[in-house]
């Protein structure tokens, strides 16, 4: 079998695939990629048995059809130095052997049986089915898993929630600690479903999806989710269990509402920040109408630091204190210049969402307080 195809893109879809093989797979033709060819396309499909991604490439020019295997690092190594130019591939599918010619040199190595790669399970018929803008589930995506935990005993914890109602689709993520929740109300359905992506596929997923002009078709069903897109397809095992009412914990009353500018939190948070205890990252909010104090300690290395920015506040004189890394974190992932903080007492917790909400979206974030020694 010989076939020729670009350097360069057989090279990037090699290293988008890579990420989905594990250091340590259970089977070892997992450390492998394989490589189909069918109707002068190119199928490369990488997995580590739970989570499976396929991309396609269309080659210039084959002679017959086939399918093998090759290790991973073998053809990463092999094609991410070459410059832009042909590659020609040549395949003995009986000895699985594989010769690839370039420009100025040639690689020989050993394929595998395409036979003993584990088949992907396909989803059932009764799946549901969603679309959406591949830049819009991106976009929710990156705002979200920074939140999620790594929780060996709540493995729910561990993942993204896509909850569709008749409403919106929520996409959710927490750790106990802050909480992401985006409402898109463009998705909707009139079957209520759910489901938990890992966070591993997650992050392939935002490998990929900046890449997409299109739109991701979903289809779920209890155990499976398969995400097309127009460069491939990525399936993946949920994460299973039930997870916790996300509702139930965002305060519907938080009347104090102060309103600032993102960036320059962002900026007094930081300086103030080095100066807090390791352990706890306590940084303490004194908000008053026009002014908030922003100061942090650690009284074991006898250092403190204190910062004061105009903001606009209608509420109560309050202290209440956070973690200073994970607010940082709800701040690095909005993109609205100004956001709103809504407080109720420092003992409940505080709502972040950003002035300018993403169109045909409603995003808020929720970051629990810290306990203040007046």
């Amino acid at each position: 079998m010989r076939f020729i195809l670009s350097s360069s893109e057989l090279s990037s879809r090699l290293m988008t695939l890579a990420k989905v093989i594990k250091s340590k797979n259970t089977l070892p033709i997992l450390d492998s990629i394989l490589f189909v060819i069918e109707n002068g396309m190119l199928h490369l499909t990488a997995s580590d048995s739970e989570t499976v991604m396929k991309t396609t490439i269309a080659i210039d020019e084959c002679d017959s059809d086939g399918s093998f295997c090759v290790p991973n690092r073998t053809i990463i190594d092999a094609v991410k130095e070459l410059p832009e130019q042909p590659l020609t591939f040549e395949v003995d599918l009986t000895n699985y052997t594989v010769k690839v010619i370039y420009q100025n040199g040639m690689y020989n190595f050993t394929a595998q049986n395409a036979d003993e790669f584990p088949r992907t399970m396909p989803i059932t018929e009764n799946a549901t089915t969603i679309v959406m803008p591949a830049s819009v589930l991106n976009d929710n995506i990156n705002r979200s898993i920074f939140a999620t935990a790594q929780d060996e005993l709540r493995p729910v914890m561990n993942g993204i929630f896509f909850d569709i109602n008749s409403e919106a689709l929520s996409i959710v993520a927490s750790d106990g600690h802050k909480l992401v929740r985006n409402k898109n109300f463009t998705v909707k359905t009139e079957t209520p479903a759910s489901f938990i992506l890992d966070k591993r596929p997650a992050s392939m997923l935002k490998n990929v999806l900046p890449r997409e002009t299109g739109d991701v078709t979903i289809k779920f069903d209890e155990r499976n989710a398969e995400f097309t897109y127009s460069d491939g397809v990525l399936t993946c095992r949920l994460n299973e269990g039930r997870y916790p009412n996300y509702n139930s914990v965002i305060p519907q009353n938080n009347p104090n509402q102060l309103n600032i500018d993102r960036r320059s939190l962002i900026g007094a948070l930081r300086r103030v920040m080095p100066f807090a205890s390791d352990s706890s990252q306590l940084v303490r909010f004194h908000i008053e109408q026009g002014r908030l104090e922003l100061s942090s300690e650690d009284i074991e290395f006898a250092t403190s630091a204190k910062e004061d920015i105009t903001c606009e506040y209608n509420g109560t004189p309050m202290n209440i204190g956070f973690k200073g890394t994970s607010l940082n974190e709800i701040l690095n992932n909005l993109d609205s210049d100004e956001i709103i903080i809504q407080l109720a007492d420092p003992s409940r917790a505080g709502i972040i969402v950003p002035v300018t909400q993403p169109e045909n979206e409603d995003v808020l974030m929720l970051i629990m307080p810290m306990l203040l020694n007046e």
